[in-house]
């Protein structure tokens, strides 16, 4: 059920009985007879809510997906210096050139997350949906082509479909770039191959880049 209006048969009603007026007879105007139907099928029926976005937001507890979100929208996720600070997902909308851009954020991944390790895992089903994955990884961390690597398996492991979704890949913390981390982003572009952009929730350096960068990756994906 992913368009509106859409209808789907879960079970069948049974066959209904006659009714009084089956049994009417010259003599008979008002009879006061009926017979039973046929029961209907019944069942149990398990709904999965899975939310509709255009852009899904991935990245380690901490990356400072849910800081992206509260900067770039109206939505105010809870925000903190500790790890899951998200435990539920959050849509935010954010506008950029007069376009509407719908981003979910859910709870950061950890490596073993298919196994169950941390919350993320329960959340991927909400990213199915989605057209282009927004992989956030923090500039200070020490090995981020590691990080990458490990939220990258996650996603194959989970859905293979998941994994093969446009992807666009973004360091954040950009004010705390300093030569250390600029060299980290070299090495990263030369044993990935992977072009990533940088922004600063802090101080809003590169915010309106990500969003038109998300926004024609989107207009491709419609085109496509």
């Amino acid at each position: 059920m992913n368009e509106p209006g859409k209808e789907v048969i879960v079970a069948e009603g049974g066959d209904g009985g006659l009714g009084n007026a089956s049994f009417k007879t010259s003599t008979n105007r008002a009879p006061r007879r009926s017979t039973e139907g046929w029961p209907g099928t019944e069942m149990w029926v398990w709904l999965k809510l899975k939310l509709l976005s255009d852009v899904g937001l991935l990245g380690f507890p901490n990356a400072g997906k849910s800081t992206f979100l509260s900067v770039i929208s109206a939505a105010k996720p809870k925000i903190a210096d500790y790890p899951f600070t998200t435990l539920k997902p959050q849509l935010g909308v954010a506008y950029i050139d007069h376009e509407e851009i719908v981003i979910a954020d859910i709870p950061g991944l950890i490596e073993g997350a298919i196994e169950g390790a941390g919350l993320g895992h329960k959340f991927l089903k909400h990213l199915e949906r989605c057209k282009v994955l927004l992989h956030l990884i923090d500039i200070t961390e020490e090995d981020i082509k590691s990080k990458y690597q490990i939220i990258r398996s996650e996603l194959k492991q989970y859905s293979p479909e998941l994994a093969v979704k446009p992807e666009l890949i973004v360091f954040s913390k950009n004010d705390l770039m300093g030569e250390e981390q600029q060299e980290k982003i070299n090495t990263f572009f030369k044993k990935t191959g992977l072009k990533p952009m940088v922004f600063s929730a802090v101080t809003g350096v590169g915010i309106k880049e990500v969003l038109r960068a998300l926004n024609s990756m989107l207009k491709e994906d419609i085109v496509g």
